[in-house]
C-alpha cells in the first residue's frame, strides 16, 4: 500500500486568534535551521522505522505540505525539501501533491517555485469571502486577492484548489455566511473544507470565548446553534452545487477528493516530519501490534532540540476502534462485515450495543451491514466516537 508523506511548516505572518495548531509567528532566521532539520530527518526515515519495527512501504502517492504556512519559505527552502522528499522517496508519477497557502502570499515566483517542485494541488486558507470577518481573527488578505491567486493557479496549470472556510467566525450571520459559501462555490474550486469554529484553550479566540471576555471579536462570535445551523447550510448547499460531501468538514467534485486525507481515514501509511507531525506505519509480520503510532514534540524548540516522540503501538482492538472511529468520518460509513473479516467477530461483537444505542438516538443509520452518521450524527461526531474509543487515535489535520 503506497505512503503518504505529511511535512510539517510551523511558521506564519501572523497567528489568527482562532488556530489551535503547534504553529505561530517566528524570525525568518529559524526558518533555515529548521528546514535543515527537516531533510535530516527524511534521511534517517529509513533507520526510523527499522528500529519501531514497522514496514516503511517502498512508493509515495501522496505528499501534503501543511502548516503554519509553508508558501512563506524561501523558493529555494521549498525546493530543497521536496529535491529531498524525491531523493529519500520513490515518489509515483501520478502522486498528489499539495501545498497549504495563505491568500496572498501567491507571487509569480512562488507559484513557479510550486510548478519546479512538481505540486499539482494547493489548499487556500480563506475562511471567510467577507473581508470583515476575515479580518476580526488575524487574516490578511482580502477577497479580491483570494479570487485572482485562484485565477492565477489556474493560468499556471494548477486547477486542483482547495478552498477552507470556517462557520462560527466572529461577526458571522446568515447573509454573510450566505454570502462566502457563494462565492467558494462560484471559484469551481473542485474541492472545499468547511470547518466549525473550534471553542477550547488552545487557542487566543477558544480561551477568550471560554472566559466570556470581548477581546478577539469574541462576543460576536455566533452561539452553537447558529455554527451548527452554518454547517448544515453548507453541506446542502454545496452538495446541490455537485461539490459533494464525502467526509464530515470536506466537499469534493467528482474525482477531487483529496488522496492524502483519505489515507488518515481509510488507515492507509503515513509519515510525518517536522513539529507535531503525526505518523502511522504497520508493523513486520509476527509482531504483537497491528501497527505504531508516533508523534514529534508540539513546540519548535522542543523539536529542534530533539526532543523525544511519542510512540504509540495499536494492538488489534484499538485498530478496530481506529476503524470505526475514523470510518465514520466518511460519508460512505464503515462495512461491518469487512471489520468482522479483518478482526474478528468477537471483537466487533463488544461494539454492538454501542452501535445499537447510537441507531436509537438518531445518530447512525444502519443500512445491512453498513453503519453511517445520520445528519445530526455529524453535528455530534465526537459524542459517536467517544462510545467507541478507549485509547484514543491520534491523526494530523489536512485539507
Amino acid at each position: 500500500m503506497p505512503l503518504g508523506l505529511y511535512i510539517s511548516v510551523p511558521f506564519c505572518r501572523t497567528k489568527c486568534s482562532y488556530c489551535n495548531f503547534a504553529s505561530d509567528v517566528f524570525s525568518k532566521s529559524a526558518y533555515e535551521n529548521y528546514v535543515a532539520r527537516l531533510l535530516e530527518d527524511m534521511r534517517h526515515a529509513s533507520a526510523m522505522a527499522s528500529s519501531l519495527g514497522c514496514i516503511l512501504p517502498d512508493t509515495v502517492d501522496s505528499i501534503y505540505l501543511g502548516g503554519g504556512t509553508p508558501s512563506i519559505l524561501d523558493p529555494e527552502q521549498l525546493k530543497r525539501i521536496f529535491a529531498a522528499a524525491r531523493e529519500q522517496f520513490k515518489i509515483a508519477a501520478d502522486a498528489e501533491i499539495t501545498v497549504e497557502c495563505a491568500p496572498g502570499t501567491l507571487t509569480p515566483s512562488l507559484i513557479e517555485t510550486l510548478l519546479a517542485c512538481g505540486v499539482n494541488r494547493v489548499s487556500l486558507g480563506v475562511q471567510s469571502f467577507v473581508d470583515p470577518e476575515a479580518r476580526s481573527v488575524g487574516r490578511l488578505h482580502q477577497r479580491v486577492t483570494v479570487l485572482e491567486e485562484i485565477q492565477c493557479l489556474r493560468q499556471a496549470g494548477i486547477s486542483n484548489i482547495n478552498v477552507d472556510l470556517i462557520a462560527g467566525l466572529p461577526h458571522q450571520t446568515d447573509q454573510s455566511w450566505t454570502y462566502s459559501l457563494n462565492e467558494a462555490i462560484a471559484t469551481v474550486a473542485p474541492h472545499v473544507s468547511v470547518y466549525m469554529l473550534e471553542v477550547d484553550e488552545d487557542s487566543r479566540l477558544g480561551r477568550e470565548l471560554i472566559a466570556g471576555g470581548t477581546r478577539y471579536h469574541a462576543h460576536f462570535v455566533p452561539d452553537d446553534d447558529a455554527t451548527a445551523d452554518f454547517y448544515a447550510q453548507a453541506s446542502e448547499a454545496l452538495n446541490a452545487a455537485g461539490v459533494t460531501q464525502y467526509e464530515i468538514s470536506n466537499f469534493a467534485r467528482p474525482g477531487h477528493e483529496s488522496r492524502h486525507n483519505l489515507k488518515y481515514w481509510t488507515r492507509q501509511p503515513y509519515l510525518g516530519f517536522g513539529v507535531d507531525a503525526h505518523s502511522m506505519l504497520p508493523v513486520r509480520d509476527g509482531a504483537r501490534f497491528e501497527a505504531v503510532r508516533f508523534s514529534t514534540p508540539d513546540s519548535l524548540d522542543a523539536y529542534m532540540n530533539r526532543g523525544a516522540s511519542v510512540i504509540t503501538p495499536v494492538s488489534g482492538s484499538v485498530a478496530l476502534e481506529e476503524s470505526l472511529f475514523l470510518g465514520l468520518r466518511l460519508n460512505q460509513g464503515v462495512d461491518l462485515d469487512r471489520l468482522r473479516s479483518d478482526f474478528g467477530r468477537e471483537r466487533l461483537a463488544a461494539h454492538e450495543p454501542a452501535i445499537e444505542e447510537a441507531v436509537h438516538d438518531g445518530l447512525l443509520f444502519r443500512e445491512g451491514a453498513r453503519i453511517r452518521l445520520t445528519p445530526r450524527g455529524r453535528l455530534l461526531s465526537n459524542e459517536v466516537f467517544a462510545k467507541f474509543l478507549g485509547e484514543g487515535v491520534a491523526g494530523t489535520r489536512s485539507a
